[in-house]
């Protein structure tokens, strides 16, 4: 067979997968219609939010740079990275500007392919992005907020070009890598959910959990010496002890349902009262910080016990001798965190939380009263998500071997993960946590639901004599 004959029966093999209909007039249109819908809801973005919500952790991370100190309580990524944009949009527009592009880009770059096979799945994809679960905190700057855009924009960028030329899809997927790892050094708790993500971006037309099974370890190894590297190596920052509020919670945690106080030291008999039975809450570690039980954190400070490996082997004997309580410590928080009416919007002014931010945006206002009607559902329940997006596998998992389910299995999958890891490692209970669930929930519920192609597997992607993709 010549090379030409060659090249035809490969066009003939792998156009049905994502160009199944013949882009005529029509359907160019259509295709038109959904970069106007994108850039519509960009444009509604801006409208409502600009120049962008600020939060306590926001502040701190902008103060930071300000100073140019870069500690890693918050990342001194996210520090760095504003200091190089800040000048485009000073203070916090810069930010929003950048977590709001990303958002569109990731979203409209997934409803362009998906038009090609359905234009109503494309629409609703679009409408979805403006729902309320996902589009009141677009404007909110959180690192939640940016990790979620950047990891759908590398999904949608690998799924745009899944079955596109070697040198294009090698390009395109060391940028969607890229945009993984800097989701991973925003927030280094979603390494353990990177390595399902990064299978998908690797192998884009068919899920394989021996793939996963082979890279799952290298990978999260790999990300968190990426993340010592970066944070200590390259930038210099601070160690703050981060993982010691873990610590601490785990401690309060334990101390309540077991009965018995697990801080090192010596507190009075009051102390010891509100440690096992007044100041745990299964919603957030704060409460050791605020009245009436701010004496926990002022005595771990005061005698250098915050950081300390004194602490660290308070925890661990605490685990040992009750680690039933350490049980029902994390049971009660995943179950707060899952089913419970946890902290959602930020509107707050910083400087006087009496008062909403943007006080005279009649669109803000609407949106924060959509919210608030909608608050009380299960669409503000990070555990609808999980389901969510639990179903999306399932309803993909008999296509893995085709892009779409690939997709599917690739962000749901990398979603519930990094939901269930917080498990072990919350020291609150957001609904920001979720918000890569709800993206990926949205994103992968919707290609799941193309109509199905023709079986493609990666080797059919080359033609003979061609290279083809790693197989383990």
């Amino acid at each position: 067979m010549t090379l030409s004959a060659e090249a035809d029966v490969f066009r003939r093999r792998r156009r049905p997968s994502l160009d199944r209909a013949d882009p005529g007039p029509s359907r160019r249109r259509s295709l038109l219609w959904v970069l106007v819908l994108t850039a519509c809801g960009f444009g509604l973005t801006l409208l409502v939010f600009y120049p962008g919500i600020m939060t306590f952790d926001a502040r701190y991370v902008y103060d930071d740079m300000k100073r140019g100190f870069l500690g890693d309580w918050q990342s001194p990524v996210m520090t760095v990275l504003w200091a190089a944009i800040d000048p485009i949009a000073p203070g916090s527009a810069s930010m929003f500007l950048l977590s709001a592009t990303l958002y569109w880009l990731a979203f409209g770059l997934l409803a362009f392919t998906i038009a090609r096979r359905s234009v109503p799945l494309a629409v609703a994809l679009l409408l979805l992005a403006l729902s309320p679960p996902a589009f009141v905190f677009v404007g909110i700057i959180w690192r939640d907020v940016l990790l979620a855009s950047s990891w759908l924009l590398a999904a949608a960028l690998v799924f745009a070009f899944a079955i596109s030329g070697r040198p294009l899809r090698i390009g395109v997927q060391a940028a969607a890598l890229a945009l993984l790892a800097l989701g991973v050094l925003l927030r280094p708790n979603a390494l353990i959910a990177a390595p399902l993500l990064a299978a998908y971006i690797l192998w884009p037309t068919r899920f394989s959990m021996k793939r996963v099974a082979l890279i799952f370890l290298p990978a999260a190894a790999g990300l968190f010496a990426l993340v010592q590297v970066v944070y200590y190596g390259v930038l210099g920052a601070e160690r703050q002890n981060l993982v010691h509020a873990i610590l601490v919670y785990d401690l309060g945690g334990i101390s309540h349902f077991a009965g018995e106080n697990q801080f090192p030291g010596s507190w009075s008999a009051h102390e010891t009262e509100l440690l096992t039975a007044r100041c745990y809450q299964p919603v957030e570690w704060d409460v050791y910080r605020s009245e009436p039980c701010e004496f926990v954190m002022k005595r771990l400070d005061r005698e250098n016990l915050f950081g300390s490996p004194a602490l660290v082997d308070a925890w661990k004997r605490a685990i040992a001798r009750h680690p039933l309580a350490y049980l029902q410590h994390r049971a009660a928080l995943t179950w707060n965190f899952l089913t419970g009416k946890n902290f959602t919007m930020w509107t707050e002014d910083l400087d006087d939380q009496t008062r909403t931010q943007l006080p005279d945006r009649f669109a803000f206002n609407v949106l924060i009263a959509v919210h608030d009607a909608l608050k009380p559902t299960p669409l503000f329940r990070a555990g609808t998500w999980l389901l969510i997006c639990l179903a999306a596998c399932a309803l993909a998992w008999r296509r893995r071997a085709t892009p779409a389910g690939a997709f599917a299995l690739g962000v749901c999958g990398s979603a519930a993960v990094y939901v269930l890891s917080y498990a072990a490692v919350s020291v609150g209970s957001d609904f920001r946590y979720a918000y890569w669930a709800v993206l990926a929930g949205m994103a992968g519920g919707v290609v799941a639901a193309l109509p199905e192609g023709e079986r493609m597997s990666d080797r059919e992607l080359v033609p003979r004599g061609g290279i083809e993709p790693p197989t383990p």
